[in-house]
């Protein structure tokens, strides 16, 4: 048996010539907003090019996979990161976006081939959705980016 690769470390990601595109929901984007900021940034230390970023902005979570799903139908990003933020209230409505987001973001992703990264934060309080969407590495869309990136690489590798 052989293995594909030599060990579980992350790899050093070259994303120029890569075409990202992100999906943002509008609902709470004074925290997506800042999901966005760390996505652009990490897709900037990827050696990702601006122009090569397209980004779409909808209302909403729930919106966010069919805006995913046909963007990754179009042919024309390598990845696509979504990006939202839902916020637990007194109501059940909290499960539903949350399921549906969920489950729409993988349809995207498995349907058409193309690497869909989930950076829908799913969160009890807005202290958390602050403290997930700072300035620093550890923002969620930051690691979106990467993941998107890292993603790209490997299908465009696996498909060659």
């Amino acid at each position: 048996m052989t293995r594909a690769g030599s060990s579980g470390a992350v790899p050093e990601l070259h994303g120029e010539g890569l075409r990202i595109g992100i999906v943002s929901a509008r609902f709470n984007d004074h925290i997506v907003t800042n999901l966005r900021d760390g996505a652009l940034r990490g897709l900037e230390r990827c050696g990702v090019r601006d122009n090569d970023i397209v980004e779409h902005w909808v209302p909403g979570a729930f919106e966010v996979p069919l805006a995913a799903k046909v963007l990754a139908q179009s042919g024309t990003v390598d990845a696509i990161i979504c990006l939202g933020t839902v916020i637990r209230g007194d109501t059940p409505h909290f499960e539903y976006v949350c399921e549906a987001s969920t489950h729409g973001i993988l349809d995207a992703q498995m349907t058409t081939g193309v690497p869909v990264m989930f950076g829908v934060l799913t969160l009890n309080t807005e202290q958390q959705a602050i403290d997930r969407s700072g300035p620093g590495i550890d923002n969620k869309g930051d690691e979106a980016a990467m993941g998107a990136v890292e993603m790209a690489l490997l299908i465009k590798k696996l498909r060659n």
